[in-house]
């Protein structure tokens, strides 16, 4: 396609994605994947493509992720890209994707309490030569393990405005194994463009929903058993570790707002206010970097 004007490249032109997601039909609206590996993760995760705009040398990889799904692939110039996005296309493909349907609050924690549960952890021997270290006497003839307990972790963001924050705390929460992750109502569209791009498309893979009624939402959790644990400068505040050592069983690791952190409402609401002590004349942590040192430490 060599006409940046074409009405059948409008989802890549002329609205943001937080117009996108307002978008009615299809029912549900819609959000833009960037790069053939977000793209690729996306609908690994079961979501489905309306088109995808794509540069020639990017025309074998999408096929190849799209398989026999009937999608239409706009092939374009890399000029005609930049005039309908407004900026230069590097990554090589877009896709216009149907936005899933979130579940409540209630379904994201059903789901979390089905789905977390101990850790497998197993070994791999390479070599060993030594029958007796291959299968000395404990191996040989084990004690009955105890039941593992089951643990559950969810991230809660408040108020998050900045995008690449978003997406970053959602490759946090992949990464050092999260259940799932809660956003607020005033909190950055974590499928906006930016978010997914970030993200590296682990957006897709860590369950999350948006908490509509934030109040009622936070009791929710609570009547579920989580203990709401905020990051804070705020006073009564204890530290990480005297967190982690308290071995909670269920937990909502709370993050508040770039700047102001959490609201004077939430903080009302916590069981625990935590901080993580610091050196060197620094008051805290960036957000997602704060997140990324409780999603380890709470393990």
């Amino acid at each position: 396609m060599t006409d940046a004007d074409d009405p059948r490249l409008d989802d890549y032109r002329d609205l943001t994605d937080t117009a996108l997601r307002r978008v009615q039909e299809p029912v549900g609206g819609l959000y833009i994947a960037e790069s053939a590996k977000v793209i690729e993760r996306a609908c690994a995760a079961g979501h489905r493509p309306r088109s995808v705009m794509t540069q020639r040398r990017w025309v074998s990889g999408i096929a190849s992720i799209l398989g026999d799904q009937d999608v239409p692939v706009y092939l374009v110039p890399d000029e005609v890209a930049e005039r309908v996005t407004g900026y230069a296309v590097h990554r090589g493909a877009l896709a216009s994707m149907h936005r899933p349907a979130l579940p409540s609050v209630g379904e994201m924690i059903d789901r979390v309490s089905t789905t977390a549960g101990p850790r497998v952890r197993i070994a791999v021997l390479e070599g060993l030569l030594d029958h007796t270290n291959v299968c000395g006497p404990k191996l040989a003839h084990p004690e009955p393990a105890a039941e593992p307990r089951r643990r559950s972790r969810i991230a809660v963001l408040e108020g998050l405005v900045d995008h690449t924050n978003v997406g970053s705390a959602f490759r946090n929460a992949a990464a050092l194994g999260l259940d799932a992750v809660l956003v607020s109502p005033t909190c950055a569209d974590p499928l906006y463009r930016r978010s997914v791009r970030v993200s590296m498309g682990t957006v897709f893979q860590v369950p999350w929903t948006r908490i509509p009624d934030w109040t009622k939402g936070i009791a929710e959790l609570k009547a579920a058993g989580y203990v709401l644990a905020g990051m804070t400068l705020g006073e009564g505040a204890i530290t990480l570790d005297e967190l982690v050592a308290e071995d909670h069983e269920k937990l909502a690791l709370v993050f508040g707002t770039e700047g102001h952190g959490i609201t004077r409402e939430t903080d009302a609401l916590l069981d625990r206010r935590v901080t993580i002590p610091m050196m060197g004349g620094v008051d805290s942590l960036n957000v997602t970097a704060a997140a990324a040192v409780a999603f380890y430490a709470t393990r």
